[in-house]
């Protein structure tokens, strides 16, 4: 349609035609637009935009001169663009940010530049709400939102979707966050971070939220980008994108990114690399746009990334020197192993705080990701939108990693892959269908859906792990020796050869009815079916100095009567086999009320039930299934914006979250020496939580003098465990006082009770023809979070001299000075640096107290700063 056909179907007090856009006529808008969306199209390029009143009508206004151009694109959101113009798609369609009734924090692509953000991981740091788990490094990072986090191998709580579409799933014996993986943050709309459950509308049930990453797509002019970046440790990072308008009808948009940095954390140990926490990858997309006809348009993307890092390495920080208290205080540690921890403890004294020690010849973290996803829609009638949405991707990962980070004669747990098989290598295929549509002369907006997930291994998942011991030949069982040649107490191989499969299948529909142009109502319901099956044939050794002559039992078997196996072939024929599904449905549902008292105020309030399904993983020992958590939200916001002397915006929101049926990590030791004592420990997931997460979330921005924009951003969380609902221990079968787990009173991992975001940003008043020049701070604090509840019982009594299961409170400054349009020029200079006043800080810590009378943690970044330069090309 023309920019005067969609004149014609408003109702609009303002009559205009083509020539009213700066006297050129706009060229025809095809595709799945509203009209309001087909008039930002149209005015793009222009320093016009269009807003929609409360009445219906579509008022084409002057916009305000950021200095950012296209104001009124439904693609930018310019570091300076007032939030009335951000389109957001967290409703699965494009809509202004101010007219959605969700809490949501967005980022342009200039923001992610300015704060240096490299990875999804980073955005932690700059979102209230979101925190991120980076345990085993920033490439196996889970997020969580508002206190809901994920453990273990249960689901995300926070979905990761690129295009619309969830990330390939991928599974392997240690956490992993199933994220976008790196190499996604390049050449993007935005990103939006959804707080709250998203159970209703996107792919996969999540109770935390969803982040959604938005590509640029491809567009009707001859454009591109050069864009190189330098820095400390050796930084260098080159982007390249450029858009082909092959015809009217079809375009091609193809990017790469490569990035390499050399590791912050230094070994001193003189073994394998001398970096550690590295960045090292490769990323290229290609996305093609056909407009089949003029209401039938195919969206294809088409991703790979590649990584291949040292991995993260942690650090010595605590030791029971002792051996005092129970279990858990790690006084069950060997006497030589946590003495010898202590011993490491005491020589890193004269380190450096990024310096640590590495026991592992050859570490590294390896990993390869490629996703297509085919977007077709047709615009069946004014009123009718269909969209079919499939994707299918490969994510596999290989690790060698000493997972806890101690340099000592025998290393507690090393990881390798099995042989010829990654730890990690999953497909997953994804089928959607929607219907959108509209009636009532648009008072009834409703769409409809049904979604569909299959993955599975790709040829098989192993892991080798080494425990005790420092191997020299891993696979030949030649492990577990000391240096006069005999075997360590207690060393032993275990072999894990895990499988995963998934089923998720599930239908939905929301629609939203307007009363008047003030009120309106909206209710969505989605009925999920969930299959999880896991199988394995795992075992374990007890390593010779003489070669495969160790004994053997399956690792996971109940039964300790297993005891030794026999015969050439016990590794592989099935003796070990176990096979576990787990099945859960469960309908979702979401009503909510908005009220628009004016054209520029939105008050909404809202209730959801949220799910997260059940799982399975058999290297847990009597918990190898877990069922559906359920979650009951309570929400209540305000979005308002405000003009004239004074712009800016200011959103409030409030939530009650009522969660149970917690799926929460348990580790039990079994008791000795009585006939009742189990024969085996419980480990892994059981659903025994009942918690209460509330708080606020605080988002505005406020240009108080020409040029001046101040934004800031806070979160209040309050997040308790009420109750443990199932006695989780036998005290006449389990050893409980040692047991690790989530009790009544204790604050959920990864929720800070405070942090808050201040940017400020200052355009200096220069002529257009010198270029724009802008200054820029962002400091965000954050207090202190637990990451876990498993030296809390050491550090009360004294055992150690600090937390480790806290990471301590953190206030970071990021600075980023840029000059675009140099001269006149299509070239931009930017200096950044983030932790400017270079803050020591925590991130997260290795959990190992109890096992070896010491415990780790992982170090944040030094200050990073950097120059980048980018040069524009094209119409």
């Amino acid at each position: 349609m023309t920019l005067n056909q969609i004149g014609r179907q408003t109702s609009s007090e303002v009559i205009f035609t083509s020539e009213d856009v700066q006297g050129r006529r706009a060229p025809a808008v095809r595709g799945n637009y509203t009209p309001e969306e087909a008039l930002q199209v149209a005015l793009r390029g222009t320093s016009l935009n269009v807003r929609r009143t409360p009445q219906g009508a579509y008022l084409i206004q002057q916009a305000p001169d950021t200095g950012e151009g296209n104001v009124g694109s439904a693609a930018t959101s310019s570091e300076s663009a007032d939030s009335a113009d951000i389109i957001v798609t967290a409703r699965r369609t494009q809509e202004r940010l101010q007219d959605v009734p969700i809490s949501i924090t967005v980022f342009n692509q200039e923001q992610l530049s300015n704060r240096n953000v490299t990875s999804s991981v980073e955005l932690a740091s700059y979102t209230p709400s979101l925190a991120v788990n980076s345990r085993f490094g920033p490439d196996k990072a889970s997020f969580a939102i508002r206190g809901f986090s994920q453990d273990l191998n249960t689901l995300p709580t926070v979905g990761v979707y690129f295009a619309d579409v969830v990330s390939p799933r991928l599974v392997s014996n240690t956490t992993s966050g199933n994220g976008a993986g790196v190499g996604s943050l390049f050449d993007l709309q935005n990103i939006q971070v959804l707080k709250g459950p998203q159970g209703t509308l996107f792919g996969r049930n999540t109770t935390g939220g969803a982040i959604l990453i938005v590509p640029q797509r491809p567009t009707d002019r001859l454009e591109g980008y050069v864009e190189g970046t330098i820095g400390n440790y050796d930084a260098h990072r080159v982007q390249s994108v450029i858009n082909l308008p092959l015809s009217d009808t079809f375009r091609v948009r193809i990017g790469i990114d490569r990035n390499k940095r050399d590791g912050y954390v230094k070994s001193r140990s003189g073994i394998g690399p001398r970096d550690f926490n590295d960045i090292d990858y490769f990323a290229a997309r290609l996305s093609i746009l056909g407009q089949l006809t003029e209401n039938l348009e195919n969206y294809v993307i088409a991703t790979y990334s590649k990584y291949d890092t040292h991995g993260p390495l942690a650090k010595v920080a605590i030791c029971n020197r002792t051996g005092a208290g129970t279990g858990i205080d790690g006084n069950i540690a060997l006497s030589g192993i946590r003495l010898a921890n202590c011993a490491k403890l005491d020589a890193q004294a004269s380190y450096g705080y990024h310096e640590a020690e590495n026991s592992n010849p050859d570490p590294y973290v390896r990993g390869r990701i490629w996703q297509i996803i085919d977007t077709t829609t047709w615009q069946a009638n004014d009123r009718l939108t269909i969209k079919n949405i499939v994707s299918y991707g490969e994510a596999q990962e290989s690790y060698s990693v000493n997972v806890t980070g101690d340099n000592i004669a025998t290393p507690f747990v090393t990881t390798y892959p099995g042989i010829g098989k990654p730890q990690g290598s999953q497909y997953s295929f994804t089928e959607e269908l929607q219907f959108q549509g509209r009636s009532a002369n648009d008072r009834f907006v409703w769409q409809a859906g049904f979604y569909m997930e299959r993955s599975n291994p790709l040829g098989g998942q192993e892991q080798w792990t080494s425990i005790f011991s420092r191997c020299s030949d891993i696979y030949n069982y030649v492990c577990g020796v000391n240096r006069v040649g005999t075997v360590v107490a207690g060393s032993s191989i275990s072999v894990a050869r895990n499988n995963y499969f998934f089923r998720n299948h599930a239908g939905y529909a929301q629609a939203t009815y307007k009363f008047s142009p003030q009120l309106s109502l909206t209710g969505g319901i989605r009925y999920t079916h969930d299959r999880a099956m896991t199988t394995g044939d795992g075992f374990s050794a007890v390593p010779s100095p003489t070669g495969r002559v160790g004994n053997f039992t399956c690792s996971q078997k109940r039964d300790a009567n297993n005891a030794r196996l026999s015969g050439p072939n016990f590794d592989t024929d099935g003796t070990c086999f176990r096979r576990f599904v787990q099945e859960s449905s469960r309908p979702t549902w979401l009503a909510g009320l908005d009220f628009r008292p004016t054209e520029d105020v939105l008050l909404y309030a809202k209730y959801a039930r949220g799910y997260r399904g059940g799982g399975v993983n058999q290297t847990a020992v009597n918990n190898e299934t877990w069922d559906p958590e359920k979650l009951d939200t309570y929400e209540a916001g305000l979005k308002s914006s405000f003009s004239g002397a004074l712009r800016g915006s200011l959103n409030i929101s409030a939530f009650y979250n009522d969660f149970r049926n917690q799926q929460v990590s348990l580790s039990i030791p079994n008791c000795t020496g009585r006939p009742t004592c189990a024969a085996v420990p419980v480990a892994g997931i059981q659903n025994i939580g009942h918690s209460r997460i509330r708080g606020f979330e605080l988002d505005a921005m406020v240009e108080p003098a020409n040029g001046l924009r101040i934004e800031i951003g806070y979160a209040y969380l309050d997040a308790k465990v009420k109750s443990t609902e199932a006695a989780p221990c036998d005290n006449t079968a389990y050893n409980c006082i040692d047991g690790v787990f989530l009790k009544a009173g204790d604050t959920l991992p990864f929720a800070p009770k405070n942090r808050v975001t201040l940017t400020g940003t200052y355009r200096l008043p220069l002529n257009e023809g010198f270029g724009r020049i802008s200054l820029g701070a962002t400091f965000t604090h954050t207090d202190r979070q637990f990451v876990s509840h498993t030296v809390d019982h050491a550090f009360a009594a004294g055992i150690v001299p600090i937390n480790t299961s806290v990471v301590p409170a953190t206030d970071l400054l990021a600075l980023n000075l840029n000059w675009n349009d140099v001269g006149g020029a299509p070239i931009d200079l930017a200096l950044f640096a983030t932790n400017v006043t270079n803050r020591k800080y925590t991130v997260a810590a290795t959990n190992n107290l109890n096992n070896i009378g010491a415990d780790f943690v992982l170090l944040g970044e030094p200050r990073m700063f950097g120059l980048r330069a980018k040069y524009r090309f094209g119409e």
